[in-house]
Order: structure tokens, then C-alpha cells, then sequence
């Protein structure tokens, strides 16, 4: 029996057992789990990242973005996650699965390098400098006042 609705369920860790029609969203771990929409009962993971799943919680539901594709399961189900509703998506060719499997791959590499990158220009500057030291808001505040 497919699915039509998903309810959240914020915990701190997934649940040995999931059942059907729940998604649990464990947020230190930045992913979701729920049984597939198609009722094949196969356990599907949706890690958040600007690269994989974006979440949208609007106080009640959950969306998520972008749909979930299950090409590498027995039921290849597509669907998306929107208001916490099912909302069935076309199949899709291997060909296309495989594009988008390349797009989302290359995706990585960049968001990848850039945090690479991001970490090189942060790294601590030699001690050759002297050092500044910088009121604290506090003190500022007290001079502004006269203190």
C-alpha cells in the first residue's frame, strides 16, 4: 500500500523501526529517514547539504527538495516530499538517472573545492604582526558615556 503523506517526527536519533508514513528528521545529524512512499518498505535517507536535500519546515509540514528518486531500489519509485504530501513523479531512463547522478557528483567536487579553498584563506597569518588589542563593546560603551 503506497504512502500519501508523511508527518514529521523530530528525534534525536533514528528509531530501529521506522514505520510507514513517518519522517523522522534528525537534525544534528542534518538528515531525514522514512519508509518508501510505494509501501515496499525499504528504508530511504535524505542527507541535507546545498549538494543533496534542502528541507523546508513550515512549522507543521515538511518539504524536501529535490525529488527522491529510488533508482537503485527493486521499486525505482520517484516522488516528491511537499507539504508533507506524496506527490508522484514520472520514472526516469538510466540515461537520465545517470546525468543526474554526473551533475550531482560534480556538483560535490565543487562545493568540495571551494571549502578547500575556503580553508586556505583562512588559516592563521604568520606571528610577525603586532598584536591590536581591540576595546571590548563594553568599554566602548563606557567611553561614549563619559565613564
Amino acid at each position: 500500500m503506497s504512502i500519501k503523506s508523511l508527518t514529521p517526527q523530530f528525534v534525536p536519533s533514528f528509531p530501529q523501526e521506522l514505520e510507514p508514513g513517518e519522517l523522522y528528521l534528525a537534525m544534528e545529524f542534518a538528515t531525514a529517514a522514512h519508509l518508501c512512499a510505494c509501501g515496499c518498505g525499504n528504508k530511504v535517507i535524505t542527507p541535507f547539504s546545498p549538494t543533496d536535500w534542502q528541507l523546508l519546515f513550515d512549522g507543521e509540514t515538511v518539504s524536501l527538495k529535490p525529488s527522491i528518486g529510488n533508482w537503485s531500489f527493486k521499486c525505482r519509485s520517484h516522488y516528491w516530499v511537499r507539504s508533507g504530501r506524496i506527490e508522484w513523479a514520472g520514472d526516469m531512463s538510466q540515461a537520465a538517472i545517470n546525468a543526474g547522478r554526473k551533475s550531482d557528483a560534480e556538483a560535490k567536487a565543487r562545493v568540495q573545492s571551494s571549502r578547500s579553498e575556503d580553508v586556505v584563506v583562512r588559516q592563521p597569518v604568520a606571528q610577525t604582526r603586532e598584536r591590536v588589542d581591540v576595546p571590548s563593546l563594553i568599554t566602548r560603551f563606557k567611553k561614549w558615556l563619559g565613564f
